[in-house]
């Protein structure tokens, strides 16, 4: 999949699983429940307390991509080096997602041929993301933020990809994308641990499910 078409699928699908601290054969379980429920488009994040996050989160990008590359893209989030740019992009992510407006990390991103999203929150950080070469902005944190805010910035800004990230569920979701917000990026409540090492699949599949539903039925008015 070229970087337009990897854009294409994300403004399409609307919707980014943001993956934290799940690796190994827990990941490969919720890879697929998330999966099965239409949800293609996931990262796997760096946990910058753990001083081997370089190596697990490298692991787990290669693990999901060998399982189900055929079926999904993966990414790597809370990029915050070029040092984690690269290991994310070595392991095969197509996607480095940050949670802050690193202008090294976005350029990087770029010369690698990589999908950039960094992370901003006002009006000039975002603009300095867009002109170093981002290709989708996450806003964040946006549940605290506000569709309001999406709303007052996506005036001027209208040129803008923004992607809602942080505080976000299943009863805001459609209210951010309505807002102006091409996607989200959901994770505590498709990721949920309890129902991952319960082996619940049916209600994490459920849960990942009504996201889907959402995106999809706005996805498909906004294009009439």
């Amino acid at each position: 999949m070229t970087k337009a078409q990897l854009c294409q699928r994300i403004e399409e699908e609307r919707i980014i699983a943001v993956v934290r601290k799940v690796y190994g054969d827990d990941l490969m379980f919720l890879a697929e429940a998330l999966l099965d429920a239409g949800i293609s488009t996931m990262e796997v994040t760096f946990d910058q307390q753990d001083p081997d996050c370089l190596k697990k989160t490298s692991d787990a990008v290669k693990a999901v991509l060998g399982a189900f590359g055929s079926r999904c893209t993966c990414g790597a989030g809370t990029v915050l080096t070029l040092a984690q740019t690269d290991a994310a992009a070595n392991a095969g992510a197509s996607l480095i997602i940050s949670p802050n407006c690193s202008e090294s990390v976005i350029r990087h991103t770029v010369e690698l041929g990589l999908v950039s999203i960094p992370g901003c929150m006002t009006p000039s950080e975002i603009l300095a993301a867009h002109d170093a070469g981002a290709d989708f902005v996450k806003v964040f944190p946006a549940g605290s933020l506000g569709t309001d805010y999406i709303k007052h910035i996506s005036a001027p800004i209208s040129h803008v990809k923004f992607l809602a990230v942080g505080g976000i569920n299943a009863e805001n979701s459609r209210a951010f994308l309505k807002a102006g917000c091409t996607g989200a990026g959901i994770g505590g409540s498709l990721t949920n641990r309890a129902l991952i090492a319960a082996r619940d699949r049916e209600q994490l599949t459920k849960n990942a499910a009504q996201y889907v539903a959402i995106a999809r039925a706005f996805h498909q008015e906004a294009s009439k």
